[in-house]
Formats: structure tokens, C-alpha cells, sequence
């Protein structure tokens, strides 16, 4: 990470990924999880915000994210409610929402609504421990379900990781977008077209997508043969270079700009550690 990038630039960083691509993994997992759907069926709203600017009252001194709830489903809706949410998980300052979900502090946020809607609360911290411990796993699961639950949630947490970084300029990912042609370069796993996503660049310009790019061939691809695979590298806990030889890991475009990928993917990673 570049030594000019100060300590509040990098919790920045951090948290505006934990916020918009982190947390927004709730609507993949609980679609994927039917099991926990039958606890979302009335509508509700909850939110995990953090105070700024040493705790300004308002939602102008806030930034988080709120996801309302209904027949089963979440969508999640960048930045705070404009209405008070059923439930608000509030933390104090932009670092302590950082080492919460790094798993760095066990102080918790003030639970707003709590005591009103005390089902909701459990119900909530359940899926965010269901994302967490996901998340946390440096070995792969052993149910299959859950290893393709993971691919996904992790493709979709790279290639938005990487468009929020390019948005909010950090130099690394900047330098790499701003004099790129349109290049579109995705994540997939054969056979399975639901595990994959996409990050088209374009002259600084970013666009993050789930799912395959269809309107033509993307510029480079990182295909794996099976998602234990994807998670080999993903986890890295497999030599990519062996992978390579073995078939396990396809890079369809060169493998230098599988390199390039790579670099951003760890820094990406860099930040929810």
C-alpha cells in the first residue's frame, strides 16, 4: 500500500468497502439460503451507520446503509435511511465500524430499536454472523453449497472493492483505470454461470456487475475449473502457478494482466483484514 496514503484515507478506504460491498453481500446470502427467508417476511428496515465528524447529529453526520426487508427478499440502499429504521446499528466513529467487522474489537454498536424490536435484532445479527463466519473461512467449506455461496459473495466483494477504490481515487487503482481503453475483465467458474461478475474500466472510469458480461467477449477472464478451485486461490491457500499448469485456472487474455488483476484483488483484500 503506498506510504502517502494516510490513516484516515485508508479508513476511508475500509469502511466505504465494508459499507458498499461488504454488507450489501446480505441480499446474495439470503437469497442463496432459504432456510432464513421464512424470518424476513414482513417488511422492515435496518441499517448499520457510523458517526463522522466526532458524532454531528443527523444523518449528515452518518454514513452507512440500510436494507428493507420483504417476502423473503433485501435490498440493500446506499447511505441512511431518511426515516428512522426499525433497527440501526450504530457505531460510534468510521473505525470503529472498521474493526468491528475485521473482527478486531468486540465493543458493539449501539443497537437502536432494540428493545422495541428485539426478534428483529436477533434475526439481523444472525445473518451478519452468517456473512461473517463465510467471510472469515481461510479453508474452503466443505459443503458444496456454501463453497458456491462463497465464490459468488467473494466475486461480487472483489469486483466492487475494486470500482468503489477507483471512485474514490486511490492512486493504485486510479493509475490503473485512467488511461485503460473499455476493457472488461470478469471472474467465472465453468459450468456454473451464476458465479461470476464482472469490472468494466474505461479511461478512469469503473462499472462493477454480477453475473457473466454478454455483449461480447470480455478482454480478460479468470476462469476456474470448479469453485474449490476459485476459493484455492481466493483463500490463498493453492499455488496459482500450479493451478495454471494443472487447468485448474484459466486466464483468458494473458496471464500479465492476470497479474495486474491480482494486485488489485489483494488490495481489495487489504482492507477487510
Amino acid at each position: 500500500m503506498a506510504e502517502h496514503i494516510n490513516k484516515e484515507l485508508e479508513q476511508r478506504y475500509s469502511n466505504t468497502i465494508f459499507l458498499n460491498a461488504v454488507l450489501p453481500l446480505l441480499k446474495t446470502i439470503l437469497e442463496d439460503t432459504p432456510a432464513l427467508q421464512k424470518k424476513w417476511q414482513k417488511r422492515c428496515v435496518c441499517q448499520v451507520s457510523c458517526l463522522l465528524n466526532n458524532g454531528l447529529a443527523g444523518n449528515e453526520g452518518k454514513a452507512g446503509i440500510h436494507f428493507i426487508f420483504e417476502n423473503g427478499t433485501c435490498t440493500p440502499v446506499k447511505g441512511c435511511c431518511e426515516q428512522n429504521p426499525d433497527l440501526d446499528l450504530e457505531f460510534h466513529s468510521v473505525e470503529h465500524l472498521n474493526l468491528f467487522f475485521k473482527s478486531k474489537t468486540s465493543k458493539l454498536p449501539s443497537l437502536k430499536g432494540a428493545l422495541k424490536h428485539p426478534l428483529l435484532l436477533v434475526n439481523f445479527l444472525s445473518l451478519l454472523m452468517k456473512m461473517g463466519k463465510l467471510l472469515g473461512m481461510t479453508q474452503a467449506p466443505k459443503n458444496e453449497a456454501d463453497q458456491k455461496l462463497l465464490v459468488k459473495c467473494m466475486f461480487y466483494l472483489l469486483s466492487r472493492g475494486i470500482n468503489i477504490l477507483n471512485k474514490m481515487e486511490h492512486p493504485e487503482v486510479r493509475n490503473w483505470t485512467e488511461n485503460s481503453p473499455d476493457r472488461v475483465y470478469a471472474w467465472a467458474v465453468e459450468g456454473h454461470p451464476d458465479l461470476s461478475a464482472h469490472l468494466r474500466i474505461k479511461k478512469g472510469l469503473s462499472m462493477a456487475r454480477r453475473g457473466p458480461y454478454t455483449k461480447s467477449m470480455p478482454f480478460f477472464t479468470m476462469k476456474f475449473d470448479s469453485p474449490l478451485s476459485a476459493l484455492g486461490i481466493l483463500q490463498g491457500t493453492a499455488d496459482m502457478i500450479r493451478f495454471t499448469i494443472e487447468g485448474k485456472l484459466t486466464m483468458v487474455g494473458g496471464p500479465e494482466y492476470g497479474a495486474m488483476l491480482g494486485d488489485r484483488m489483494m488490495l481489495v483484500g487489504s482492507y477487510v483484514k
